[in-house]
């Protein structure tokens, strides 16, 4: 019986820390058959998750140098794997998980079939993938919402990002483009997802990419916030070779992420930054402007009390209410140090923890 290059590259997709979990309908297979070729599956599902040059996967898979190359270059085009230098020299080629990965970097190639498809592995599959700590994503909070004096460390800091950061561009959310496929758009705006690199210059004449300069990276960033997004990063300190930095600007009516708090009633999708919102009951009038801004549903305004409570457990400290409030009576506070969730050091040390949480032993492929 000849081996189904889908079933194979789900099954390996799935070995990967972040997760590609079976449906019962197996919607899962037909998604993959939408994005890859039979051949390109077969290979995908060979190659390791570190970055191996040609010769290297020559090496240990076998076949033709010249077609190999050329299938994973064009692979790479189509966003089905990554690229980047390999550790024994020249350009490597690597597995790409499905989410954040391959479905992420199908921005110019979504259309109505794949948002359908990808729906419908969604509403089956997102509550097992979110399951798992860490974390996807981890809030910061806008910067309108942070006090000159407060303590905030690099890594919370969206500011810091954009500083240290060589090259700024931006893309079309693609969690929006999806829902308006689907019959189901949101209102907020579509070009504020945000992405970041270490080389000067990498985003300029891209096709996928606006580059964008340092000073059009903050307007984006504060069109966002003021548009009520909810600034979300990966869930580690430091960005590394493994991937580069990225700031979504997330609504729960689309953000594939944050969905899971309106759709499925799931509080823990994402990990909060390290403030909490308070409210000063001398300055609040109740005037309920904040909860129109609230995603998370930690406002509310009990009859008994003249101010907004804040429910400090749905709390994620992204301080999109704060700038919002006419009287100036909410304010981000740093949490107490034992409530304080710390993320993972590197992206490297994420995968290991994911790893550890679904009992896999990965750690030779990367």
């Amino acid at each position: 019986m000849f081996e189904n290059p889908y079933k194979t590259l789900a099954i390996k997709l799935d070995t990967l820390p972040e997760g590609f979990p079976e449906t019962q309908n197996g919607v899962e297979l037909r998604l993959l058959q939408h994005l890859f070729t039979p051949q390109e599956a077969a290979l995908a599902s060979k190659l390791l998750v570190k970055l191996e040059n040609v010769r290297q996967i020559q090496d240990r898979i076998g076949g033709d140098y010249k077609l190999l190359k050329s299938q994973l270059k064009e692979m790479t085009r189509k966003g089905l794997i990554r690229m980047g230098k390999a550790e024994a020299g020249g350009l490597g080629y690597g597995l790409l998980p499905f989410v954040v990965g391959i479905y992420e970097m199908q921005i110019g190639n979504m259309n109505t079939t794949l948002a359908t498809l990808f729906e419908e592995y969604y509403q089956q599959a997102f509550v097992t993938m979110t399951a798992v700590e860490p974390k996807f994503h981890r809030v910061i909070p806008i910067g309108e919402a942070i006090r000159n004096d407060m303590s905030i460390e690099p890594f919370e800091n969206a500011a810091t990002i954009i500083e240290n950061a060589k090259a700024w561009g931006v893309t079309d959310c693609i969690c929006r483009q999806q829902k308006a496929l689907i019959g189901d758009p949101c209102d907020h705006p579509l070009d504020v997802c945000m992405t970041f690199s270490q080389r000067p210059g990498v985003f300029d004449g891209s096709s996928a990419v606006k580059a964008l300069s340092k000073e059009e990276a903050y307007a984006t960033l504060k069109r966002a916030a003021d548009a009520g997004l909810v600034h979300s990063v990966s869930n580690n300190r430091e960005a590394d070779s493994f991937i580069s930095h990225y700031i979504c600007n997330c609504c729960t009516c689309s953000c594939g992420i944050l969905r899971g708090i309106a759709e499925m009633k799931m509080s823990n999708v994402i990990a909060r930054s390290a403030f909490v919102n308070v409210a000063d009951p001398d300055l609040c009038v109740g005037c309920e402007i904040c909860l129109e801004f609230c995603q998370f549903y930690a406002l509310s305004l009990n009859p008994e009390y003249p101010f907004i409570q804040i429910d400090q457990n749905r709390c994620v400290g992204c301080g999109v209410c704060v700038p919002k409030c006419p009287e100036g009576a909410l304010s981000l506070v740093r949490r107490p140090e034992s409530e304080i969730l710390n993320p993972p050091q590197t992206h490297k040390d994420w995968l290991k923890q994911r790893a550890k949480a679904r009992s896999l032993d990965i750690l030779d492929d990367f």
